[in-house]
Parts: structure tokens; C-alpha cells; sequence
């Protein structure tokens, strides 16, 4: 089980310049990954022990409050927000540097991935994209797990994003966290690759700023997020009301 109000979030957007370099992992919850994780056990491991957690929802924000959590959030912090800091930070460094700097993507579909390369090579020239697709299947071989061991650790980027959807990224970067000899910033951004390959439309800047982008996801995806959203608006809030009074 998860309990929000023993969790350490980071409280804004400024913060993300705070974050230590070398070896970091970096995880966001929101509120169905805080659904998720209260019967997910491995789940909620993951984001328990990840370096920082981002409150990529003002539903998180405003149970923390609630909850007098021992982090308080001031701002949502969306896993697009997290992406397009470090992006941006690597272009500046690598622009300073004789060298590339190098970004992987690990998950998603080759097609998604080749859209990413094509995308990132004029938003950051200074940036070697690199990327691998794993297997499409609900659990990795030990042979699967391996390799996608091995392409990071050869790869050894300057940046490092999983994505393969909630839990199943954040579940894997944690257990083979020791295996990745690197010395990077790991973000677990799921539905970031396709935003930013344009695959997955994002919502438009009005919804975001009015904390209804799970609306308009809603209204676009109706068949894929209803479940989340319908049914899991609802649980969200008893799982609070839970944490608040029966924890």
C-alpha cells in the first residue's frame, strides 16, 4: 500500500534544477498510479524508493493539502514538463561541449521511436537521440531484460527516458535499477513519447491550465479512459478518505 502523506514529492517546477547530477531516478504519480499502487505492491516499491516522485496531477496536490502530507506541492509538475527541462538542459550543456550529448528512449513501437528521432533532431541539434524498442508482450524474458540491460548500458546516454506505460516502466527501472551502469538522469515519462511524436494528441493549454486535461483525455479516448477516470475519480477519493482516517 501506498500512503500519500509519507511521500516525498517534489513541490514545484523551480525545484527541478535542484536535483542532484549522476545517477537519478525519477518517477510521477498521479492519481491513478496512486490507485494503482494500493494494490500493486511492487508498484508502489517502485515509488516508494525511486530518488524523486513528481505530482503530475492537482488532484495529488490538493490531497496532499488535505492530507497535511509531509510535502506540499505548489504546482502540478507533468511528466511533459520534466521532459522538456531536461531536454532543454542537455541541448544548452551540449552546445558548451566539443560532443554530442546523448538521449535515449527505451519502449515504445519503432514507429513512435523514428518519429522522436526525426522530431528531436531539429528541436535539439546537439543532442544524439538514441532509442530501442523492446518486445510488445505484458512480461519480459530473462533474456528480453537482458538485452535492454545491455543497449542501455553500451549506449551509457547522458539522459535516459522509459517508456512503456504505468506500472510496468516504473516496475522495471526499479528492479533492474543496479544493473544500469550509468550515470544519468532516469525519468519513467510513459505517455510523453507519444505526445511528443505526435501520435497521442495532448491537451490543448486551457485544460491544462484549469487542471482538466483528464477531461479532455476523456472526451478524446473515451473507450481507453473511461475506466480510469470514471471509476477511478471516485476511487481516488475514497482511497484518501481512507488514508486520512483509517490509516
Amino acid at each position: 500500500m501506498l500512503n500519500l502523506k509519507c511521500l516525498s514529492i517534489v513541490e514545484s517546477k523551480g525545484a527541478l534544477k535542484d536535483i542532484p547530477e549522476g545517477k537519478v531516478l525519477i518517477n510521477t504519480i498521479n492519481a491513478h498510479s496512486f490507485n494503482t499502487a494500493q494494490k500493486d505492491e511492487g508498484f508502489a516499491e517502485a515509488l516508494k524508493n525511486g530518488d524523486y516522485l513528481i505530482p503530475d496531477g492537482a488532484s495529488i496536490l490538493k490531497a496532499c493539502l488535505w492530507l497535511k502530507a509531509k510535502s506540499q506541492p505548489k504546482e502540478r509538475i507533468a511528466g511533459w514538463d520534466l521532459f522538456e527541462y531536461e531536454m532543454r538542459r542537455l541541448e544548452e550543456r551540449s552546445k558548451m561541449s566539443a560532443n554530442k550529448g546523448k538521449a535515449m528512449f527505451m519502449g515504445s513501437s519503432e514507429k513512435v521511436l523514428s518519429m522522436i528521432r526525426m522530431r528531436a533532431a531539429t528541436d535539439y541539434p546537439n543532442i544524439q537521440v538514441i532509442t530501442y524498442s523492446p518486445p510488445y508482450k505484458p512480461e519480459f524474458s530473462i533474456a528480453d531484460n537482458a538485452a535492454i540491460v545491455k543497449a542501455i548500458n553500451e549506449a551509457n546516454p547522458d539522459l535516459l527516458w522509459i517508456g512503456m506505460t504505468a506500472p510496468k516502466q516504473e516496475k522495471w527501472t526499479y528492479q533492474h535499477w543496479n544493473e544500469l551502469n550509468i550515470h544519468c538522469h532516469v525519468g519513467t515519462i510513459g505517455a510523453v513519447f507519444d505526445f511528443y511524436a505526435g501520435t497521442a494528441e495532448r491537451a490543448p493549454k486551457w485544460w491544462q491550465e484549469h487542471s482538466l486535461e483528464w477531461l479532455y483525455r476523456l472526451c478524446i479516448e473515451p473507450k481507453r479512459m473511461w475506466r480510469r477516470y470514471v471509476l477511478g475519480n471516485p476511487k481516488f477519493i475514497y482511497n484518501i478518505f481512507k488514508e486520512k482516517y483509517l490509516v
